[in-house]
């Protein structure tokens, strides 16, 4: 990835059409800034995963696959948090108004004219069913590379777990994966992500700023680190058609898709429609 050199500073992403009114230095992100956030909202993921759940977990009368699952959307409220604070420290409010445009959460704008066009979202289905063949075709073979290279790496908890005859009639299990995917698809990794993130990182990658947003986007799951190849090539069409039409509601939803198949599991699971 190269970093942008041309004399024209880059869209200012929460311009509502195309000027480039603002200096490079004032509109985009230096790389040293862009790393700190990821760390930031990153590394405590895997200190949660095989840190502190282990050594919690014997001390409850949960179930550990749900002890990881409570620890993940607390790391992802701390991406929240975090992201809250740049809001902040950058637009100086948190007024709704204010975040919505600087997270591109407006309606999808023509590349060339950059106007709004809601007959856009039609590039959702091409982005979505790019991410289900890749499910279904390449998911087993990435994840299966990954730990043929890396066999030391640890088996990420799943979610397959919870698929036991204990958790019949536990409907407390709903309110938790729908406070789960509040965080996990607007709240936290999307408002961070593609929100915060994926609007200011052209001044360092240039045109490849969506495939630089798929990367940082894979490699903060190191909670579960066998599927971050898996999860760069699944991220590349939402970050692409969010960066493409400046609209964060593509990335939103292609990734969603995947919360509705969780929580349809969950719903079997707890009805016992599972068994």
């Amino acid at each position: 990835m190269t970093s942008a050199t041309n004399s024209q500073p880059p869209i200012d992403p929460g311009s509502e059409c195309n000027p480039s009114t603002l200096p490079l230095s004032e509109s985009q992100y230096s790389l040293r800034k862009i790393l700190g956030i990821w760390a930031v909202v990153s590394l405590p993921m895997p200190i949660l995963a095989f840190v502190v759940a282990p050594v919690i977990s014997p001390d409850t009368n949960l179930n550990p696959a749900i002890v990881f699952w409570l620890l993940m959307i607390a790391g992802m409220a701390w991406q929240f948090v975090v992201a809250l604070w740049v809001m902040y420290d950058e637009l100086g409010t948190l007024s709704w108004s204010s975040i919505k445009k600087r997270t591109w959460l407006n309606m999808p704008r023509d590349p060339l004219t950059g106007d709004a066009n809601a007959k856009l979202f039609w590039w959702l289905v091409p982005a979505i069913a790019f991410n289900g063949l890749v499910m279904l075709t390449l998911s087993g073979p990435l994840i299966s590379l990954v730990d043929n290279l890396f066999p030391f790496i640890p088996e990420p908890t799943s979610i397959e777990e919870l698929k036991s005859t204990e958790f019949v009639g536990a409907w407390w299990l709903i309110p938790l994966v729908l406070v789960s995917h509040a965080f996990n698809y607007f709240l936290g990794e999307e408002f961070l992500f593609r929100g915060v993130l994926l609007p200011k990182l052209q001044g360092v990658f240039g045109k490849w700023d969506w495939v630089a947003g798929a990367v940082l986007f894979a490699s903060y799951h190191l909670h579960k680190p066998l599927s971050i190849l898996l999860n760069t090539v699944v991220s590349l069409a939402g970050f692409w058609t969010s960066r493409r039409f400046r609209c964060s509601w593509f990335g939103i939803i292609v990734h969603a898709i995947e919360g509705l198949m969780v929580l349809a599991l969950v719903f079997a699971v707890v009805t016992g429609a599972a068994f």
